[in-house]
């Protein structure tokens, strides 16, 4: 029995559909059949050489799909702890470490010193199947592996293990709550995402802030409160964090650009003692133009993200569960591709800047 995958082995070769053997399965190992991959920003990153990784490889790494068989033992737990069983439809951890060491033991599991990252990994004979672009996926030991309600579509679960989650981490790492006043830098995935979490969450103000009209338009359905074009004058957003918190300034700035500009304006918005977390940048760029004693003075706190933790996905998939009656998740995902036209998704992909395809 045969899969099929979309190997990528570079900028300067062609994508490559192909039929790979289905792999026999060992201890703690599951064979999922695909039902949805979406492309992200990183894989489209890749796929333009602004991003680099192991080559050959199945990109892809925003998935949903059917449990078909596992190895010795079954298909284990589910990362709620609940048994998983054949047939259940399921999304799963972009990274599953597979060392115990200081990181997964102190609530870092994504930065072990050993990963295995799913639409990031290169193609081998023992592990031939491990991205989203193909009709099926196997599953390693240590992924963290959630169960999907049977009402929530494909199309808005897919993004759960990338954007969704991510954004979790960071509100996690934000602690916004009731009443909170919240900044978000960016109003793609992750940053509507963040916007329909933290009105959620029961934030006072969400303020939404991004280039594009249309973006700040549908920022608007997911909860936020306020709009700000980006290149209003910098000042603007500070004014306006301040008008909303009694002269306080924001609780807290989630940063999606991964631009300096936007990243040194947040800190202007921000009270005493809020917090200015980092999500944006995905490869190097500038740096950034900091004043420590600023920093200390007003008690401010700048955190970086990278992933998320399987607890993130877990609430990730339940948020969307809860409030997909509320937001409009299912615009996000903005056409729809076999993977034998993988051509045609490309393009649109590349051309039209979608959310999602």
């Amino acid at each position: 029995m045969t899969a099929r995958a979309l190997i990528f082995a570079g900028t300067d070769r062609p994508l490559e559909l192909r039929a790979v053997p289905l792999p026999a399965l060992g201890a703690g190992e599951i064979l999922v059949r695909i039902t949805m991959s979406t492309l992200c920003g990183s894989d489209l990153h890749t796929l333009t050489g602004k991003r680099s990784t192991p080559l050959p490889t199945i990109l892809g790494h925003e998935i949903v799909g059917v449990i078909e068989a596992a190895g010795p033992g079954g298909p284990g737990r589910a990362a709620t702890g609940a048994a998983l069983r054949l047939g259940q439809r399921v999304t799963w951890s972009v990274a599953a470490p597979q060392v115990e060491d200081f990181f997964t033991t102190h609530g870092m599991p994504q930065k072990a010193g050993a990963l295995f990252k799913y639409g990031h990994e290169r193609l081998t004979s023992a592990r031939p199947l491990s991205g989203g672009f193909a009709s099926h996926c196997v599953l390693v030991p240590g992924t963290a592996v959630v169960p999907l309600p049977d009402g929530l579509a494909d199309a808005v679960a897919c993004p759960a293990n990338c954007a969704v989650a991510t954004s979790a981490g960071a509100l996690r790492l934000a602690g916004v709550g009731t009443g909170a006043a919240v900044v978000i830098q960016g109003a793609g995935m992750l940053g509507l995402q963040a916007c329909a979490q933290a009105a959620a969450a029961g934030a006072a103000a969400v303020v939404a802030v991004d280039l594009r009209p249309e973006r700040l338009d549908l920022a608007r359905q997911f909860g936020a409160t306020h709009v700000l074009r980006a290149d209003e004058d910098p000042g603007r957003l500070a004014e306006l964090a301040r008008n909303l918190t009694d002269g306080r300034g924001a609780d807290a700035v989630l940063e999606f650009t991964g631009q300096a500009g936007p990243t040194e304006t947040a800190l202007d918005s921000l009270r005493i003692g809020g917090r200015l977390i980092l999500v944006g940048a995905v490869f190097p760029g500038p740096p950034l133009r900091l004043d420590p004693e600023r920093i200390i003075r007003r008690l401010l706190r700048i955190e970086g993200l990278h992933n998320y933790t399987p607890d993130d996905l877990v609430r990730a998939v339940d948020f969307l569960d809860r409030e997909k009656g509320r937001f409009p998740f299912e615009r996000l995902v903005e056409a729809r591709y076999a993977l034998d036209d993988y051509e045609s998704a490309l393009r649109h992909a590349l051309d039209q800047a979608p959310f999602r395809v």
